[in-house]
């Protein structure tokens, strides 16, 4: 468990630092680690999330019911969150207007979304013979990166000063952590039902498909997909395959 927290509180912190370093005069095209993190986060939801609560649920058809409610449901975050959780970035020069709640919208949006995919590292029946869940944990610190990142960069254009910028990125990447510090509690002291948690999972597995699919069909607008692109999605694919594998 220790590592996962590593990974979530890491990954970050460490996506919120590097905007720090963003400007438009300097601009750096990431749509290439935006296309990689959005292919591995893809494979693994389909190589390993979905097969193991699927392969644990006594109603399939009720757990399919839940994955396309937490596809939907990521759609209404994406109302407080701009797009954030899939990379969208602000440059933090643009010189224009905000509406008023613009950062508390998008913190709570992401904090909501974060405390759920913390739950997916929990070890529970859904995945007893997985309890590290090293791949999962990986996926979700690819994902988190570019969100902080692109988080950052949209409060660092909405406040003059830093302050609140950092203190936003430190709840932020608390957020992960707690929603699997939580869960972990509720499993072991019978707090959460095996329903429940299958629920919660559920809830998860659609919210990464809907981020996943995002970020790869932002990465092909008009649906052609360039070849250093096309490679970057097979590799992240691959690795996701390889991390399944290995870890």
């Amino acid at each position: 468990m220790i590592i996962n927290l590593v990974i979530l509180l890491g990954s970050a912190i460490l996506g919120g630092v590097l905007a720090f370093f963003y400007s438009e005069k300097k601009r750096v095209d990431y749509s290439l680690v935006l296309a990689f993190s959005g292919a591995y986060l893809f494979s693994i939801t389909i190589t390993h999330i979905l097969p193991e609560l699927f392969a644990s649920s006594e109603n399939i058809k009720l757990t399919g019911l839940y994955v396309l409610a937490g596809f939907f449901l990521q759609q209404i975050l994406e109302l407080f969150t701009h797009g954030a959780e899939h990379g969208h970035l602000h440059p933090k020069d643009d010189h224009h207007h905000h509406r008023a709640g613009l950062a508390v919208s998008l913190l709570v949006g992401l904090s909501v979304h974060s405390l759920l995919e913390g739950s997916l590292l929990t070890h529970s029946h859904i995945n007893p013979a997985h309890s590290h869940n090293g791949a999962v944990a990986l996926g979700i610190g690819l994902h988190k990166l570019p969100a902080a990142f692109a988080m950052m960069t949209i409060l660092l254009c909405y406040y003059k000063d830093k302050t609140k910028p950092v203190f936003f990125l430190v709840l932020f990447a608390i957020a992960s952590p707690l929603g699997l510090l939580l869960s972990q509690y509720a499993i072991n002291a019978q707090i959460f039902t095996t329903q429940t948690i299958t629920v919660l999972f559920a809830l998860v597995s659609g919210s990464f498909l809907y981020i996943s699919t995002t970020i790869v069909f932002e990465s092909a607008p008009g649906h052609y997909v360039k070849t250093n692109k096309l490679i970057v999605l097979l590799i992240g694919a691959a690795v996701a395959v390889l991390a399944e594998m290995v870890i």
